[in-house]
This record gives structure tokens, C-alpha cells and sequence, in this order.
């Protein structure tokens, strides 16, 4: 399995996603400040990756702090709680993280600091355990949805890269392909980061999994050839009513998916899904460095002093999604009710 983070005792250890496919390099983080320049940086990215990275990096502080009385650990806990959460705004698992964090901090307020901090790493450690058995849970559940043979389309990198271990979208085409189905995958490259191009195609060719690059506004005609059964994407948040936040593009596919009668499918963990947004009009979308679109790397591809947009995320309307891949079991319409049964511990019946 590909070790995306890990926490270790000499700090946290990422495999830097920025160096891939040509370099295959490790991170140690020692500080909590650094985990924050990693998710930053998007040397770790990817919603359920970004969370279970900003617990450690609260872990990390916590652990690194000389601090013997609480209220002075609970400062500095503060200031590595908010370091964390300045980082990315769109990735709702980050925020989820945080809280968590917060919450069994004044869980254990009543013993002594340092028993306080063995907590804390304690708990990093199991949202770690967490993710990954979520993702094969999640994996299993959407593997019925996939066909028996045939192309799946995805966008971005929602893999093991982009979690703790085995993956969201591409765990449900790992679980299926485990189940004996044979599926060959479309992997968009996703400008501007390429993140399809250079992690997914890194990671399925790895797992010996058929894929095939394409260029994003390829998506279409592929589609039009017939070549693609569905499509199966990740997700930074999940509004209450379905209405779904991925990386810009998705909802371009989205579209293309429906006019091509293509069942377009979302797998997100419980984590990712905010009931406190009625609807995708208010998930924050962040918007990136300029120099991402008009360079590769350090070759220039656009003038000198162009206007550019270079929004992260964009949000697929519910009414595009045809079902919605949780640990917990398939959502679907009316995604109000089978999304807020899932996140409250109700009847799985919404996945019928």
C-alpha cells in the first residue's frame, strides 16, 4: 500500500506529491508548522489526506510542547489548531479534523499535560486507522456500481494519495478490479496540477490497473465513442443537499455525463459531507497561484503579465450525480434525507 503519510517518531513523513511521477521522495515533517507548509504546498493533498495530516500536525505541536501547565498547553494548542486551519479552505475534512482534535483535547482536560498530549497522538493516530478502513468500506459498497467490464472515467487524483491508504473514487475501482471485474480507467490529466496525468496514472499503473491519459477536454469525445460506462470522482465537501465540490473540471465532466446518459458517481467518506451547507452556493472556493496555470514546473507556457483565473474547485449540482459512495452505504436522491441518515447513524436504507 502507498504510504501517502505516516506518522513516525521523529515526526510526520509524506511522500511529496509535488516530485511525482519522475521522483519518488519522502518529507519528514518535525513540526507543526511544516505539516502546515505541506498540505499548503499540496505536497499532501486531497480532502481525506488534508484531514488526517492537519490531526497530525496538531498531534505533532502538542507533542513537541515543553508546556507543563494547561492553561499555557492550551494556548499553544490553540495557535497549532489555527495553523492548520489557515491552510486550504475548500477541504471540509481539514476543518472536521480540526474539531476532533479540539474535542478530545477537553475530553482530557482533567488529567495531567502530558497524558494530554499521549491523547492527542493517540487520537491522529486512530482518524489515521479510521481513513483507511473507511475507504475499503467505501470501496466495497460503490465495487457493485462499477460494470463488469469496461472504461471508468475519472477526474483528479482520488486515490491512496489522497487519503490515508487505498483511495475514494479509485478504491472503489481497486475493490472493484479486486472483485474479478475488468475495468481499464480514463484518467483526465486535470490541469492545471495534473494530478490525473501525473498521480493517478502513477498509482493505477502501480497497482497494474489499465489506464489511459487523456487530456481534459478530451473527456467528451471519448465519451461519445462509447468508451466510458461511468464515472467515478472524489469530493473536498459535500453540501446537504448533494450538491458536490471536486476539482475544477468536474463539473465539466459532470455535464458531458449526462448528455451521454453516463451514470456520474461520487465516493466521499461521512467526513467530507457539511449538513451545515444547505447547498453548494456557499462551499468556499479557493483560488491558486497565478504562476500554476501559466508555468509547468519552470517552463513558461502563457505571456507575461496575462490575466488568470485559477480556481482550485468547482461544484457539481446534485441533479448531475447519480448516486453518492459513502463508508456508510450508497446515497441517493433526494440526497437531503439519505446524506443526513448516514452522517446521524440512521437506517442505512438510503442505499436501497
Amino acid at each position: 500500500m502507498i504510504k501517502t503519510l505516516e506518522w513516525t517518531e521523529q515526526g510526520v513523513r509524506f511522500i511529496d506529491q509535488t516530485k511525482l511521477p519522475t521522483e519518488e521522495v519522502y518529507l519528514l515533517c518535525k513540526t507543526h508548522q511544516e505539516v502546515a507548509d505541506a498540505i499548503r504546498n499540496m505536497v499532501v493533498r486531497g480532502a481525506p489526506a488534508i484531514g488526517v495530516a492537519a490531526a497530525m500536525g496538531i498531534a505533532l505541536g502538542a507533542r513537541n510542547s515543553k508546556s507543563k501547565e494547561l492553561s499555557d498547553f492550551r494556548k499553544e494548542f490553540d495557535v497549532f489548531c489555527e495553523t492548520q486551519r489557515v491552510t486550504r479552505p475548500t477541504a471540509v475534512n481539514l476543518f472536521w479534523a480540526i474539531q476532533r482534535m479540539r474535542e478530545k483535547f477537553e475530553s482530557l482536560t482533567h488529567l495531567p499535560v502530558q497524558q494530554i498530549r499521549d491523547g492527542l497522538v493517540k487520537e491522529a493516530q486512530t482518524m489515521y486507522l479510521e481513513d483507511i478502513a473507511a475507504n475499503q468500506a467505501m470501496g466495497k459498497n460503490g465495487a457493485v456500481l462499477m460494470p463488469p467490464s469496461g472504461g471508468v472515467l475519472t477526474h483528479c487524483n482520488a486515490g491512496a494519495l489522497a487519503t490515508a491508504g487505498y483511495g475514494t473514487a479509485l478504491g472503489v475501482i481497486r475493490a472493484a478490479v479486486e472483485a474479478g471485474k475488468k475495468i481499464s480507467v480514463y484518467a483526465d490529466e486535470t490541469r492545471p496540477f495534473l494530478q490525473g496525468s501525473r498521480l493517478t496514472a502513477w498509482e493505477l499503473a502501480k497497482d497494474n490497473i489499465p489506464v489511459t491519459v487523456i487530456t481534459d477536454n478530451m473527456a467528451g469525445h471519448v465519451m461519445k465513442e462509447r468508451k466510458v460506462d461511468c464515472v467515478v470522482v472524489g469530493a473536498d465537501r459535500i453540501a446537504a443537499n448533494g450538491d458536490t465540490a471536486n476539482k475544477i473540471g468536474t463539473y465539466m465532466v459532470a455535464v458531458l455525463a449526462k448528455q451521454h446518459k453516463i451514470p456520474f458517481y461520487v465516493a466521499a467518506p461521512i467526513s467530507t459531507i457539511d449538513l451545515s451547507l444547505s447547498s453548494g452556493e456557499q462551499i468556499p472556493i479557493e483560488e491558486r497561484d497565478a504562476r500554476e496555470v501559466t508555468h509547468v514546473r519552470d517552463q513558461q507556457l502563457a505571456p507575461d503579465g496575462v490575466a488568470v483565473h485559477n480556481f482550485a474547485f468547482d461544484v457539481t449540482p446534485n441533479e448531475l450525480i447519480a448516486a453518492i459512495i459513502t463508508d456508510r452505504g450508497v446515497a441517493r436522491s433526494p440526497y437531503k434525507e439519505s446524506l443526513k441518515s448516514f452522517v446521524t447513524g440512521a437506517s442505512a436504507s438510503a442505499s436501497q
